[in-house]
């Protein structure tokens, strides 16, 4: 039995966001608290994860658009699941930071897939309200696993992690069997030999970013967005622990703070991102464009506040606003991207080839924000964070300035369709 492909998606986005809050809300503590780890050992954890992701993004993209999408989503989710039990099994660093780049393998099958496969079945028109609503039933989900994450943590802190895992395989296992696939067509050509076909996918799909402008924009965008978030995704838990100080809560563990600010600011977007995101989704491009360029000040604004703030009300107050307004950029910058990529044949390729800038820009930025943090203070690596997003302002300026979407150079044609 298939389930439609919009109800499969909602039961995706909740099976995903319940296993990754399970999981992620809970585990830096664990890795400062129990792990002892440095600000460049959080870092290289990431770091290690997206060179997972670097290296395999390219062709596990090629794989969807020549196979299938469906496989591929459920391949990664099963790696993924491996990943967070090796995780939560670990007895040092070494082993998470290995972990952990398998996490980025296992992500590079479901980047890519997962947007492709939803144009592909619901049209590329369509996607935005059901982006919309996946959203909706995500945040729901991770609150349900925020306070299992909390549950299981106080008992023991390496139980979350663990339980992740086993859901991630769990849901892989249910996609297997209620997971459709009807709109998908392979890139790939029935002359060619399967080595040479995903060549040929893989050209088609570094053709088409190079001949279109605005893809290329948002390939440098992403970089520098990989670059910034990779210091405050790795080192906000450890600068409330080291830096601020969490206050006690009722003479509760410090693994329930942590749990309400996971939990407030999921509620803080379900309050305010959700009504904005309805209303953003009807924005054509140029309008996303400059939606975009908006949220990235802001973002540069909350995240400098952040890492200077004296005290624990106001670095919460600021932490809760990057949430935010990652929460209202996210949805939107998927949406963008996929409007500006009108082949639905090499979709995938050239959505895995974009990602590419945020892998690459966490991979070369992360070491260097954990040496700052280690040798200058965690303060100093969250505020090098925030100014090194600086120059996407520059480059989403020039994507409003042609309206969201510069014309393609010249018309690429897809080999696979010769």
């Amino acid at each position: 039995m298939r389930l439609g492909a919009e109800r499969t998606w909602l039961l995706y986005q909740g099976g995903i966001s319940f296993a990754m809050a399970l999981g992620w809300t809970l585990a830096p503590v664990f890795f400062v608290r129990d792990l002892h780890m440095s600000p460049l050992e959080l870092v290289l954890t990431g770091t290690a994860l997206e060179i997972g992701y670097f290296v395999f993004e390219v062709p596990t993209g090629i794989v969807a658009d020549s196979y299938s999408r469906r496989l591929s989503v459920i391949i990664g989710l099963s790696v993924m699941g491996v990943g967070f039990v090796l995780t939560g099994l670990a007895p040092g660093v070494a082993l998470v930071i290995a972990a952990a780049g398998l996490m980025g393998f296992g992500w590079t099958f479901r980047s890519g897939a997962e947007d492709a496969w939803l144009a592909d079945e619901l049209g590329v028109e369509n996607i935005g309200p059901a982006y919309q609503r996946g959203a909706q039933v995500a945040r729901a989900a991770a609150l349900g696993g925020i306070g299992l994450a909390v549950g299981l943590a106080l008992v023991g802190a390496r139980l979350p992690i663990v339980a992740a895992g086993i859901v991630f395989v769990a849901l892989a296992a249910g996609l297997a069997l209620l997971m459709p696939e009807t709109g998908f067509q392979p890139a790939r050509r029935s002359d060619l030999g399967a080595a040479r076909s995903l060549v040929t996918t893989g050209a088609d799909g570094v053709r088409l970013i190079r001949a279109t402008p605005v893809l290329v924009l948002i390939v440098g965008i992403t970089f520098f967005q990989g670059m910034s978030g990779e210091g405050l995704d790795r080192l906000w838990e450890a600068h409330f622990l080291k830096d601020i100080g969490v206050p006690s809560l009722l003479g509760l563990d410090v693994v329930v703070w942590f749990g309400v600010i996971a939990a407030a600011s999921l509620v803080l977007a379900f309050a305010v991102a959700q009504p904005l995101v309805s209303r953003l989704s009807r924005l054509d491009r140029g309008g996303m464009a400059r939606v975009l360029l908006v949220l990235d000040a802001l973002l540069i604004a909350a995240m400098l506040a952040f890492a200077l703030a004296g005290s624990f009300v106001l670095a919460l107050g600021a932490y809760l606003v990057t949430r935010l307004v990652r929460s209202l950029g996210g949805p939107v910058q998927a949406a963008w991207v996929n409007a500006n990529v009108e082949s639905s044949r090499i979709r995938a390729t050239v959505i895995s080839l974009t990602n590419l800038g945020d892998s690459l820009g966490e991979s070369a930025g992360g070491p260097g924000l954990g040496v700052i943090g280690n040798v200058y203070g965690i303060r100093a690596a969250l505020a090098a964070g925030a100014i090194a997003l600086v120059p996407s302002i520059g480059l989403f300026g020039r994507a409003v300035r042609h309206h969201g979407a510069e014309r393609a150079l010249e018309e690429p044609v897809p080999a696979a369709t010769v």
